[in-house]
C-alpha cells in the first residue's frame, strides 16, 4: 500500500510538471491543463483518490498550500507601480467593478443554483478573481494594444489578494454564523486575522530589512515564518490564517528597503510545485455527479459570468476614461479565472463539506467549471475578437537588447531614431543609468529571471538581440525568447573565440541562434571602433546610390548592421544572411573614425564652397 501511494504521488508530481511544461510550450494557462489532468485521473479513470491517498492530512496539506499561494500572490501587490493615465481604470476594476461583479455573481448563484445567500456571496467572491497566471499567457497569444494589455495585467495582479481577502471574509462570516453571536465572532475573527497579518509583516519586515537571516536561510526562514503566522492565527481564532498571510504578504510587498523580490522568486518556484500537485489532487477529488443535476443552471451561471457580470463591471469602471469603445469591449470579454479562485474554493469547500453545510459539495465543481469555461472560451476567442475590433497590436517593431554597454546604447539609439522602440536589459546599474540618461527605455535585472516575467513589459516588442559579454548567457537568453518571438527573430552577437576553452563555447553552439552582423564582427571589435570615434549612421539608398555604391563609397570598411525596407520593416544583417537592399531602403551601419572624419571634411568643404 505504501509503495502504491508513493507511485501515485510521484506520478502526480511528474504529470504536474509535464502540464506546466506543455502550458509553457502552448502558451496556455497551466491551471487549465492541471485541472483537466486531475479530472481525467480522478472522476474519469479513478486512478487517484486524494482522500485515500492523504487521509486526515488532506485538509492540512491543502490549507498550508493555499496559504503559501496566497502569500506569494500578495507579494506581487506593489501599488506604487500602478501609474499613468490608466491607473484609475485599474483601481475602479478592483474596487467598484469587483463589487458589481461580486453582487451579480452572487445573485446568479442564488437564482440558478439555489444556494442560500451566504454561500452565494462566497461563490461570487471566489469567482471575482482573475490573476496574472492566467492573464499573462493569454496576453502573449492575444497581443492587444498597450492600453488593454496594461489594464488586464495590473488588474490580475492587484485583484489576486483583494479578491482572496473578500472571499476569506465571507467564509469567516459563514463559519461565524454557527456561533451564538455571529456578528461578534465575525468581527473578532476578522480583527484577529488582520492583526496577526500586520504584526507578522512588521516582524518579518524588520528581520529582512536588518538581514537577521543569513543569506542561505532567507527564503527558508521566510517560509517557516509564513507557516508559523498561518498556524498561530488559526490557533488564536479559528480559520483566520489565510487572511493573516494574505495581509502580511501585501504589506511586505509595499514596505521600503525590504528585499521582497528575493523571497518572491523562491516562493514562485515553490508555488509552481505546490500548484502542480495541488490542483491535480483537488480536481481528482471532484464529484461530478451532483453537478449533472444542475447542467442547465450551471451553464446559465457561466453565461452570467461571461455576458453580464464582467461587462457591467467594465462599463462602470471605465466610465469617462480615455479608453475607446473597442478597448472597453475587449476588456469586457477577457477575464479568465485562475489559481486563487481554484485554491480558495477547494479549501473552503473541504471545510464546509466536513461541517455538513448544504450545497457545499457544489462550490468547488462550479468554481472549476467557471475557471475552465472562461479560460477555454476566452482563450480561443480573445485574439479573433481583438482583430475584429481592430485593437490587436500590429506586427511588433520593438527590440529588446540584452546589454546596456556602449555598443548596445549606440545601436539602441540608432534604432530608436529610426522609429523602432528599444528596451535595454542589463544587471549593470552603471550602464543602465547611462542608457536612461541617453533617453533609452531600460530594464534593470536579468531578462530571463522570474522578476523579468513579472516586470519586463514586452508590449510592442518582437525581436531580441543578445549582446552581453557572456556567450553562454546570450545563448540561454535566445533559448528563452525563441518561443516568445520565433527562432528567426532572436540573435546573438559573436564574442571572440581566440583563446577560449572549447567547453565554454559549447552551450552557445548547442542552442545556436542567428549571429548578428557579418562574419568576424564581434562585440569587442564594435566597442573598439566606437571608442576610437566611430559612429552609427543611417544612409538612404537611391537608384544612383545602390548597395554596391555604398560599399565602394565607404571603401568596404563600413559594417552594415540593419536595413529598413520601404514599408518600414527592420531587416537584420546576419552572418548567414547577407542582405541586398535596393533603392528606397535605408542602411544603418557603423563607420570607423577615419570614414567619419573624411565625411566631416567633405561636408566642411561643401559648406565653404557654398559660402565662398
Amino acid at each position: 500500500m505504501a509503495e502504491e501511494s508513493t507511485v501515485i504521488l510521484v506520478g502526480v508530481v511528474v504529470i504536474g510538471v509535464l502540464c506546466q511544461w506543455a502550458a509553457w510550450h502552448l502558451k496556455l494557462p497551466a491551471i487549465l491543463l492541471l485541472l483537466l489532468a486531475g479530472i481525467l485521473l480522478g472522476p474519469v479513470a479513478g486512478i487517484v483518490d486524494p482522500d485515500a491517498l492523504l487521509g486526515d492530512l488532506l485538509f492540512p496539506v491543502v490549507s498550508l498550500s493555499v496559504a503559501i499561494i496566497l502569500f506569494e500572490g500578495a507579494l506581487r501587490l506593489k501599488l506604487h507601480e500602478v501609474t499613468g493615465g490608466l491607473g484609475s481604470v485599474v483601481r475602479n476594476l478592483v474596487s467598484v467593478g469587483a463589487l458589481f461583479n461580486w453582487l451579480i455573481m452572487s445573485a446568479a448563484a442564488h437564482a440558478f443554483i439555489g444556494f442560500d445567500w451566504p454561500l452565494s456571496l462566497l461563490f461570487g467572491a471566489v469567482v471575482t478573481v482573475t490573476g496574472p497566471t492566467v492573464i499573462i499567457p493569454l496576453l502573449r497569444t492575444m497581443r492587444p494594444n498597450a492600453n488593454i494589455s496594461r489594464v488586464l495585467r495590473w488588474e490580475g495582479i492587484i485583484i489576486d489578494p483583494f479578491g482572496a481577502i473578500l472571499a476569506i471574509l465571507v467564509f469567516k462570516y459563514i463559519i461565524s454564523g454557527r456561533s451564538a453571536d455571529p456578528l461578534t465572532t465575525f468581527f473578532l475573527s476578522a480583527g484577529a486575522g488582520l492583526g496577526a497579518g500586520l504584526l507578522g509583516a512588521a516582524v518579518l519586515g524588520f528581520i529582512l530589512r536588518r538581514h537577521l537571516f543569513p543569506g542561505y536561510l532567507t527564503n527558508v526562514g521566510t517560509l517557516a515564518f509564513v507557516l508559523a503566522v498561518f498556524t498561530g492565527a488559526n490557533l488564536l481564532q479559528e480559520e483566520t490564517g489565510l487572511l493573516a498571510v494574505t495581509v502580511m504578504g501585501a504589506f511586505i510587498a509595499n514596505m521600503r528597503d525590504v528585499p521582497a523580490e528575493e523571497i518572491l522568486d523562491f516562493k514562485e518556484s515553490l508555488s509552481v510545485v505546490l500548484i502542480s500537485v495541488l490542483f491535480i489532487l483537488l480536481a481528482a477529488r471532484l464529484d461530478l455527479t451532483p453537478l449533472l443535476d444542475f447542467v442547465y443552471p450551471a451553464l446559465a451561471l457561466l453565461a452570467v459570468v461571461l455576458f453580464v457580470a464582467r461587462p457591467v463591471a467594465v462599463a462602470v469602471s471605465t466610465w469617462r476614461s480615455k479608453l475607446n469603445w473597442r478597448e472597453r469591449a475587449v476588456l469586457a470579454w477577457v477575464a479568465p479565472r485562475g489559481i486563487v479562485a481554484a485554491a480558495v474554493s477547494a479549501a473552503f469547500a473541504l471545510r464546509l463539506e466536513s461541517d455538513g453545510y448544504p450545497g457545499a459539495e457544489l462550490l468547488a465543481p462550479l468554481a472549476f467549471m467557471v475557471i475552465i469555461g472562461t479560460v477555454v472560451l476566452q482563450g480561443l476567442t480573445a485574439r479573433p475578437v481583438a482583430n475584429l475590433l481592430g485593437v490587436s497590436e500590429p506586427e511588433p517593431k520593438g527590440v529588446i537588447i540584452v546589454g546596456a554597454h556602449r555598443v548596445a546604447r549606440a545601436i539602441g539609439s540608432s534604432l530608436q531614431e529610426n522609429g523602432f522602440p528599444v528596451i535595454l536589459a542589463d544587471a549593470n546599474w552603471e550602464d543602465i543609468g547611462k542608457a536612461r540618461m541617453e533617453g533609452l527605455s531600460t530594464y534593470f535585472g536579468n531578462p530571463i529571471s522570474a522578476h523579468a516575467d513579472r516586470h519586463l513589459d514586452l508590449v510592442g516588442v518582437g525581436r531580441l538581440m543578445a549582446m552581453s559579454h557572456r556567450p553562454d548567457f546570450n545563448a540561454l537568453t535566445c533559448l528563452r525568447f525563441k518561443s516568445e518571438f520565433g527562432a528567426n527573430r532572436v540573435y546573438a552577437l559573436r564574442m571572440p573565440e581566440e583563446g577560449e576553452d572549447k567547453d565554454k563555447r559549447e552551450p552557445a553552439s548547442r542552442y545556436a541562434c542567428p549571429t548578428l552582423f557579418r562574419e568576424k564582427v564581434t562585440l569587442p571589435m564594435l566597442s573598439s571602433l566606437l571608442a576610437q570615434g566611430g559612429e552609427i549612421r543611417t544612409t538612404p539608398l537611391t537608384e544612383n546610390f545602390s548597395m554596391t555604391e555604398y560599399r565602394k563609397f565607404y571603401r568596404g570598411r563600413a559594417i552594415p548592421l540593419f536595413a529598413i525596407d520601404p514599408a518600414g520593416r527592420l531587416r537584420v544583417f546576419t552572418e548567414a544572411r547577407e542582405l541586398e537592399p535596393n533603392a528606397g531602403w535605408r542602411v544603418i551601419g557603423l563607420l570607423p573614425e577615419e570614414l567619419v572624419q573624411v565625411m566631416r571634411e567633405e561636408r566642411s568643404e561643401v559648406q565653404n564652397d557654398g559660402t565662398g
